[in-house]
Order: structure tokens, then C-alpha cells, then sequence
């Protein structure tokens, strides 16, 4: 069970953008990595193409370890450790360490 999902919110505690927050777009779990919203943008150059008839400089999300992002919780809105609890029915929840709430 991983700590970070997509869609989950959080907080980039690392790098550049230290202390940002976004929402993981993706996650590579091969690779270890996250793709987040608005965060860490690198610049690509592209050649003109159907798609893009312009061509030129573009602006693109690049992979964030997940060793350097911590999930936010909803209720706290602060990053949080997660840990993790089994319900009654053998389901396993994300919950916040700080609050004991579960993670959406």
C-alpha cells in the first residue's frame, strides 16, 4: 500500500518547490514518482506538429520522487505521516497519524 495516491493533495517538502502544494496527476510506481499539478515545471522544446502548429517552447510537469512529497490531510491541512488501519469488514484505510482521520 502506497502513502500517496492520485488525487490525493500534497505538499512538496524537498526541492524547488519546497512547501508548494498540488494534486498528483499520476503516479509511477515503477519508478518511485509522482506527477503534481502545477509543480516542478521544466521547459521542452517541441517542433511544430499537427497538435502543436506553433512550435517552440512548452511548459511540462516533471516527476517528483515520493520520498519528497507528504500527503495533506483534509482535516488537519497540514502534511501528515500515514498510517494505515484495518476495518471490522478486513478493509485497510489510509488514516492521518496527527488526527486518526481517514485519508479520501
Amino acid at each position: 500500500m502506497t502513502r500517496i495516491r492520485k488525487n490525493d493533495n500534497v505538499m512538496v517538502i524537498k526541492g524547488r518547490d519546497r512547501g508548494k502544494t498540488g494534486r498528483v496527476m499520476r503516479v509511477l510506481s515503477g519508478e518511485m514518482k509522482a506527477i503534481i499539478e502545477g509543480r516542478n515545471l521544466v521547459k521542452k522544446h517541441s517542433r511544430k506538429s499537427q497538435k502543436n502548429p506553433q512550435g517552440g517552447i512548452i511548459q511540462i510537469e516533471s516527476p517528483v520522487q515520493l520520498s519528497n512529497l507528504m500527503p495533506v490531510c483534509p482535516k488537519c491541512n497540514k502534511p501528515v505521516r500515514v498510517g494505515s488501519l484495518i476495518e471490522k469488514d478486513g478493509k485497510k484505510l489510509r488514516i492521518c497519524k496527527r488526527c486518526k482521520e481517514a485519508l479520501a
